[in-house]
């Protein structure tokens, strides 16, 4: 029996250059990883406008965001180990379909639980398509090269699509209702339905063994808990549910664990793990989907409700952000032919890094010019650090396995992005309540408005009108800015980690 590295360095040497149908293919896949990775943060910016129509609380707020995550963190390994055994083209399609039919049910919800309700159901076929497209990738570029470019543009994408949601909402928002931000998932997903039987090559793992109902069920039960007690850690602390859902968690985790390595086809294979530069990288990734988020989920709101940008115009000004970050992991594929990845991804990171002190350093005097340096710098970061990292996380792994370690490598992404909404964004919400100081008189109807959220505060403050709604407004405002200096300096913080990872265990990994 060979080993993994052996099973790599085989598949590697028998490498083949592709033609234009392998870069048609490549055009083809991006779609599905905008459309998922615009799906993480749009809703940062369609919330105030989703608060103001469905009135949901803070609670439901989060899950508003935080149900597509879960499910899809939760489902992931599943569905990319399902990819392997029946096809991982046929599950792209499966998943197009019916990501395409709920955003449409999305669109038109017509309370928060209904819209909870159908962003668990866009998770469910979110997972079927993401690591689709990354393994389909492995498969199609055998040659390392074309292979790290192909990956390059896969990771810019993702992380461009991620900062391109708020620009997208903005832009839909200045002319339809906060359904739009959904129905924009049928025109682009037609064209994949169309394209990708022409272009995109089926591939399986040829020896799948047997379907393990127990393993699936494991998996399930490690990561839901897992992220629904990340979620509730930050609505009701350690007094709440959370250490015990992460127990629970945690438990499942290590039954799969043992389920995995005593089973002759396990569903995911455990030796990935034991490569420093596999785990090294999921990490790195995990980490940095953390800062984006989180930091996506504060200027949202700081260019909307604090400076009273339009939707529009607070997208905008996230477009050099956008442009550095497609630039910077172009940019980086030759720079990584070369140089260690333990030095590449550490000196990216540090551009991630600067920009979270500046916001620190600025506090609540945050204009848009220093927002739009400050993602300028983030974005550079994360996406050369991404790039390197997903193209590390592909060459550890058997073209066999390839769904599964992509499922993993999205694992890592989803979890981050969870973690950058509740960690990040539930300490800022916690900074707010607790830096909120209201003028005497105000109504206590208004008062557990502002209370509960920002947007929540410039609704009520809507509604009272005159110099008592622009004190409250005024009041808000400088409560939530309060919180930015310690949020920022935390993330910034959880970069550094990344950095400091990087360099430790990519130490082994090779350039080329």
């Amino acid at each position: 029996m060979m080993t993994l590295t052996q099973e790599i360095e085989l598949a590697d040497a028998a490498g083949r250059r592709v033609g234009w149908r392998g870069w048609a293919a490549l055009v083809v896949l991006m779609l599905p990883v905008l459309l998922v990775s615009v799906d993480n943060t749009v809703l940062s910016f369609a919330l105030p406008a989703i608060s103001a129509d469905l009135a949901p609380s803070s609670t439901q707020q989060l899950w508003i965001i935080d149900a597509y995550p879960l499910v899809l963190a939760g489902l992931l390994v599943t569905m990319g180990t399902l990819g392997d055994r029946f096809g991982r083209r046929r599950m792209l399609l499966l998943g197009a379909t019916g990501f395409a039919t709920v955003s449409a049910l999305a669109a038109f919800a017509p309370s928060a639980e209904w819209l909870i309700a159908a962003r668990a159901g866009m998770g469910v076929f979110g997972a079927m398509l993401m690591p689709s497209t990354l393994s389909l990738l492995r498969s199609i570029f055998t040659d390392r090269d074309q292979r790290r470019f192909a990956i390059a543009v896969w990771a810019s994408m993702f992380s461009a699509g991620s900062a391109f949601g708020p620009i997208v909402g903005g832009i839909l928002l200045e002319h339809f209702s906060w359904g739009a931000v959904f129905l924009m998932a049928v025109p682009v997903l037609i064209p994949l339905l169309i394209l990708a039987p022409l272009v995109v090559p089926e591939s399986r793992d040829p020896n799948p063994g047997r379907i393990d109902p127990l393993s699936i069920a494991l998996s399930l039960a490690t990561m839901v808990p897992i992220v629904y007690g990340i979620k509730e850690l930050a609505v009701y602390g350690v007094s709440g549910p959370a250490p015990l859902l992460t127990l629970a968690g945690i438990g499942f985790g290590v039954l799969f664990v043992r389920r995995q390595l005593r089973v002759p086809n396990p569903m995911l294979d455990m030796r990935l793990f034991r490569v420093g530069t596999f785990s090294g990288a999921l990490v790195v990734n995990l980490l940095s989907v953390v800062g984006l988020v989180g930091f996506l989920f504060f200027v949202a709101q700081h260019l909307q409700l604090v400076l009273g940008l339009t939707p529009l115009e607070s997208g905008l000004a996230l477009v050099p952000g956008l442009a550095a970050m497609i630039a910077a992991g172009l940019t980086v594929v030759p720079i990584a032919k070369r140089v260690a990845p333990r030095i590449v991804v550490p000196g990216a990171l540090a551009f991630s890094v600067l920009g979270y002190l500046l916001i620190a350093a600025a506090g609540g005097d945050t204009g848009p010019g220093l927002l739009i340096g400050a993602f300028v710098a983030l974005g550079m970061g994360i996406g050369a650090a991404e790039t390197v990292s997903n193209e590390l996380i592909l060459a550890s792994a058997p073209p066999a396995k390839a769904g599964a370690a992509s499922a993993v490598s999205e694992t890592a992404y989803e979890l981050g992005a969870v973690l950058g909404t509740t960690v990040l964004g539930g300490l800022l919400t916690a900074l707010y309540r607790m830096n909120l100081v209201l003028p005497e008189g105000v109504p206590s109807a208004v008062a557990a408005d502002a209370q509960e959220t920002l947007a929540g505060a410039v609704r009520a403050a809507a509604d009272l009108g005159g110099a008592a709604g622009e004190a409250v407004q005024a009041a808000a405002a400088h409560a939530f800015s309060a919180g930015v200096s310690v949020t920022a300096l935390i993330g910034a913080g959880l970069v550094v980690l990344a950095a400091v990872v990087a360099a430790a265990t990519l130490k082994g990994s090779r350039a080329s």
